[in-house]
C-alpha cells in the first residue's frame, strides 16, 4: 500500500525553487491564512452533534429506490434503507436535499446528480494565489446528503461511478463538489477514480476500503467529529486547496495519507493516526513558505475497530508483531514538517526500525526540514533515512533536523541516523544520544552534515562509540555514556561547557576544547582523552577525573584532577586548591598563580574590609590536610604546628617539579586564617608542591598591614629562604577561609620591570 503516490493532475502546479525559509520561531508556526481562519469560523454552525430534523413533509422515496427507479428531487426527501445491503442502480436529479436512513446499507451504482434549493444557497468559493491558484469555501452551504447513524450509504461498487455530486465551479486542480455532506453513520467510498464530496460534517465514519485506488479529494475546512479510514490513498491538502480537520477523532490510515499545502500556508493536524495492517504511510509535500505541523501520534491499532481505533498497550509500537501488522512509515518529500507543537509530549512516530521507517527526501529542489517542538521528553527509536519506503537506510535522508527550544523539549535519537544535513538544538533544547532503548548517532563526513548546538548535546551511548565532528554553537555539550565520544577536526568551535560524568570524551585530529567556558569532570570514572596533543586550558578545567595527556595551564586547573602527561602553567594561568590535589604523572612546569580560594569565598581587593565565610575550623573549607593527630579537614586550629600539610600538587612521576608560582618562591610564607604555611616544591617524595604549616604569626608590619581578620602571604626571609629579602606583601582574602594569592600591580611592576600583568587573569590587578 505504501507504494501509492500522489497522481498529480494536468492542471498541478509543479514547483522548482529553492528551500523554505525556517520559521524565526518554530514554537509558533500555527500562522494560516485568513481565509483558512475564515473557514474555520464559517463551519461552527455545521459543528452540532445532533443530526438534522427531517422535514415533516420530506418526500419518502424509499420505495422508488428499492424498485431501481430514477427519482427526481423536489424539496426534502428521506430514504429508510432495510437491514442488509440494497443496491440502487438508478439517480438522483432535481433540487432538494436526500437523508439516508434505517439499519443497513444503500450503495449506489450510478452518478447522481442534483442541487440545493436556491434559498439554502449560501457558500462562497474564492480562487486566490494568482499564478499559484488555491480555493477556498467561505460560509458552506448546509449538507445536500445525510447519513444518520446506524446506516451506511456506499458510493460506487469497486469502479468509477456511483457517486453524488454537482459540479459548478471552475476550480483549478480538483472539481470541487458543491454538496456538502453529513456523516453521522457510515459513508463508504468504493471508488477508483479521483473525487470530492464537499464539505463533511458530523460524527461518523468516513471510510475507504483498501485496494481501491481511488483518490478523495479533502479539500477546505471540515467540522468533521468522527473518524475517516483511508484504506488506499486520500490526498489531504494540494497545491490548489488547503486542508483542516479541527475536530475529527482520529485517521485509521491503511493506504498513502497524502499531505500537500499552497504557498505560504501552515497546515495542521492535530489527530492521531492509527493502522491495522502492515504497509500504510503519511507522505508529507509543502510548497515554499509553508509547513504541515503533525501533533498527534502515528499507531499500530489493535483494539476499537474502524470507529474508534486504539492500542491496548503502547509498548506494542516498539515491538514487531506477526507479520509486520504495526509496521508504519512516513516519507517526506522536500517538505517543511513539524512533529508537536509545544504543548504535548508524545512523539509522532514511536517505535524501532522494525516497526517504522521515516524517510527524507529532495524534491523540487528542496531538501526536506524536520523539526521537533515537543514539552516534554520524546524517543525517537527509529533512523531517518532516505530510502525508498521500507529500506530506508539505502541512502542517506536529504534534510535538515532541528529541536525547536520550547521549554522541557527534551528529544532523544535512540538509533544511529542515516540523514546527510545539519542538526540544529535550538537554545533550551536538549539533544540526547543513546537511552536505554537503545544507542544512538549522527552521520558526519561533509560541510553539510554539521551541529549547531545552541541548547545541550548529551551522548549517553552504552555500547556504540560516537564520532562528533564541525560541532558549534553556544550551547553545552555532556558525555554521561560508557562508550567513548570522539571529537574530531578543528571545526569544533563550540563555546558552552563540556561535561564527562562518565565513560570518555576523547579529541582526535586537531579537535580541542579552548573555546568551551569550561570542562568539568564530575566523576572518577570521566576520562578526558587529548589524544597525544597537550590539552590547552584557556578557561577553567575543574573535577574529580582523569585527562588522558598532557595540559598546559592558562586559565584555571582546580585540584582533584589527575593528568598523565605533563602539566605547563603559564603566567596567565592559574591553579585552585580543591578537596584533594591536582595529580601529576609527567613531567611538571610551574609559572602563573595559585588559588587557595577553594572554599568558594570571594577573595577582597587589597585595602578594601574582608568578606566573612564560613568557619576555617570547618570541612566546608574543603581543604585537604594530611596530619598524623588531626580528626578533620580545615585549615590547623591556630598555634598548631604539628606537620599539618596541604598537598596543592601531588606529581606521582619522577621528573622535578619545575618552576614556581608568581611571587612564591622556596619557602615561601603564606598565612592563612591564623596559621604561617611555608610552600616547597619539594615536598612529599621529593617532587610535590606542599604547604606545611609552620608558627603563628602574632604580628603583622605596617607594610603589610590589613583590615582585622583578614589573610596575608609573605616570602621568607633573606637569612631563612635564601632568596633575598622581599618584605610583606598584603593579600586580602575572604575572613577565615583560604582565598586566592592578591599581588599588588606595583610590586609586579618592579619584580617584572615592566607593566605587564601577571599571575593570570585571576591576579590582584584582574580582579
Amino acid at each position: 500500500m505504501c507504494r501509492h503516490t500522489r497522481r498529480r493532475s494536468s492542471n498541478e502546479f509543479l514547483l522548482s525553487v529553492g528551500r523554505p525559509r525556517v520559521s524565526d520561531d518554530v514554537r509558533s508556526p500555527l500562522h494560516t491564512s485568513a481565509a483558512v481562519v475564515g473557514a474555520l469560523a464559517s463551519v461552527a454552525a455545521l459543528m452540532a452533534t445532533a443530526p438534522p430534523a427531517v422535514a415533516a413533509d420530506a418526500q419518502d422515496i424509499t420505495r422508488d429506490v428499492l424498485a431501481n427507479r430514477d427519482v427526481t428531487l423536489v424539496g426534502d426527501a428521506v430514504i429508510t434503507v432495510p437491514s442488509g445491503t440494497t443496491t440502487y442502480d438508478g439517480v438522483f436529479r432535481g433540487q432538494g436535499t436526500l437523508t439516508v436512513r434505517g439499519g443497513g446499507t444503500l450503495v449506489l451504482s450510478r452518478d447522481s446528480d442534483f442541487t440545493l434549493p436556491d434559498a439554502r444557497r449560501r457558500q462562497v468559493v474564492r480562487t486566490q494565489g494568482g499564478n499559484h491558484p488555491y480555493t477556498t469555501v467561505v460560509n458552506p452551504d448546509p449538507p445536500a446528503i445525510t447519513v444518520e447513524r446506524g446506516t451506511t450509504l456506499q458510493y460506487g461498487t469497486g469502479g468509477g461511478t456511483g457517486l453524488i455530486g454537482h459540479f459548478p465551479y471552475g476550480t483549478p486542480g480538483y472539481r470541487l463538489n458543491q454538496l456538502n455532506v453529513r456523516v453521522d453513520g457510515t459513508l463508504r467510498l468504493s471508488l477508483t477514480r479521483t473525487f470530492n464530496i464537499g464539505t463533511i460534517s458530523g460524527s461518523g465514519l468516513v471510510t475507504q476500503p483498501r485496494g481501491m485506488w481511488g483518490t478523495l479529494d479533502l479539500a477546505g475546512t471540515h467540522p468533521f467529529s468522527g473518524v475517516i479510514d483511508n484504506g488506499t490513498g486520500m490526498a489531504a491538502g494540494r497545491p490548489e486547496y488547503p486542508v483542516s480537520l479541527p475536530n475529527a477523532r482520529a485517521i485509521l490510515n491503511q493506504g498513502s495519507w497524502i499531505i500537500d499545502t499552497p504557498l505560504h500556508q501552515t497546515i495542521i493536524l492535530r489527530q492521531d493516526f492509527f493502522q491495522r495492517e502492515y504497509g500504510s504511510d503519511v507522505n508529507v509535500h509543502s510548497r515554499p513558505g509553508s509547513k504541515v505541523v503533525l501533533t498527534g501520534q502515528y499507531s499500530y491499532s489493535d483494539q476499537g475497530g474502524d470507529t474508534h481505533p486504539s492500542l491496548s498497550d503502547p509498548a506494542i509500537n516498539w515491538h514487531a508483531v506477526a507479520h509486520q501488522l504495526n509496521k508504519r512509515g512516513t516519507n517526506i518529500e522536500g517538505a517543511d514538517v513539524q512533529w508537536g507543537d509545544g504543548t504535548t509530549h508524545k512523539i509522532f512516530m514511536p517505535g524501532t526500525k522494525d516497526t517504522v521507517y521515516i524517510n527524507v527526501h529532495e524534491a523540487g529542489g528542496r531538501r526536506s526540514l524536520l523539526t521537533f517542538d515537543y514539552n516534554g521528553p520524546v524517543t525517537l527509536g527509529a533512523p531517518i533515512g532516505g530510502g525508498r519506503y521500507h529500506d530506508t537506510l539505502a541512502a542517506p535522508g536529504a534534510g535538515d533536523i532541528v529541536i525547536a527550544g520550547t521549554k522541557g523539549n527534551d528529544v532523544t535519537f535512540a538509533a544511529a541516523q542515516y540523514y546527510d544535513g545539519s542538526t540544529t538544538v535550538q537554545e533550551g533544547a536538549v539533544l540526547r544520544l543513546g537511552s536505554a532503548q537503545g544507542d544512538g548517532s549522527l552521520l558526519m563526513g561533509t560541510d553539510r552534515r554539521r551541529i549547531v548546538n545552541d541548547g545541550t548535546l548529551v551522548v549517553h551511548n552504552t555500547k556504540a562509540c560516537v564520532s562528533l565532528s564541525r560541532l558549534g554553537g553556544s550551547g553545552s555539550l555532556v558525555q554521561s555514556g560508557a562508550a567513548t565520544t570522539t571529537l574530531t577536526g578543528t571545526a569544533v568551535t563550540y563555546t558552552g561547557t563540556t561535561t564527562v560524568k562518565q565513560g570518555t570524551l576523547a579529541l582526535r585530529d586537531g579537535a580541542t576544547l579552548s573555546n568551551s567556558r569550561a570542562v568539568r569532570l564530575t566523576s572518577a570514572g570521566a576520562r578526558l582523552d587529548t589524544g597525544g596533543s597537550a590539552l590547552r586550558v584557556t578557561s577553567t578545567l575543574s573535577g574529580k577525573g582523569t585527562v588522558n595527556g598532557a595540559v598546559t595551564n592558562e586559565g584555571a586547573v582546580s585540584g582533584g584532577l589527575t593528568v598523565t602527561g605533563a602539566y605547563t602553567q603559564s603566567d596567565e594561568g592559574q591553579l585552585v586548591l580543591a578537596d584533594t590535589p591536582l595529580k601529576v604523572g609527567g613531567k611538571v612546569t610551574l609559572g602563573g598563580g595559585l588559588d587557595l580560594s577553594a572554599a568558594g569565598t570571594t577573595p577582597a581587593t587589597p585595602g578594601a574590609a574582608a568578606t566573612r565565610g564560613p568557619s576555617p575550623a570547618s570541612p566546608e573549607t574543603g581543604i585537604h590536610a594530611d596530619t598524623d593527630t588531626a580528626s578533620s579537614a580545615g585549615s590547623p586550629a591556630a598555634g598548631d604546628t604539628s606537620a599539618r600539610k596541604i598537598t596543592v600538587l601531588n606529581h606521582t612521576g619522577n621528573t622535578p617539579t619545575t618552576g614556581t608560582f608568581d611571587q612564591l618562591r622556596e619557602g615561601a610564607e603564606v598565612k592563612l586564617a591564623d596559621t604561617v604555611y611555608r610552600i616547597t616544591y619539594k615536598g612529599g617524595d621529593g617532587n610535590d608542591v606542599v604547604l606545611t604549616a609552620a608558627a603563628v604569626s602574632q604580628s603583622v608590619s605596617a607594610q603589610g598591614q590589613v583590615s582585622a581578620g583578614s589573610v596575608t602571604a609573605r616570602t621568607r626571609s633573606a637569612s631563612a629562604a635564601g632568596s633575598g629579602a622581599f618584605g610583606w606583601w598584603p593579600y586580602v582574602l575572604a575572613a577565615g577561609l583560604l582565598g586566592g594569592l592578591l599581588v599588588p600591580a606595583t610590586k609586579r611592576k618592579r619584580e617584572r620591570g615592566g607593566g605587564r600583568r601577571g599571575g593570570g587573569r585571576h591576579s590582584a590587578h584582574g580582579r
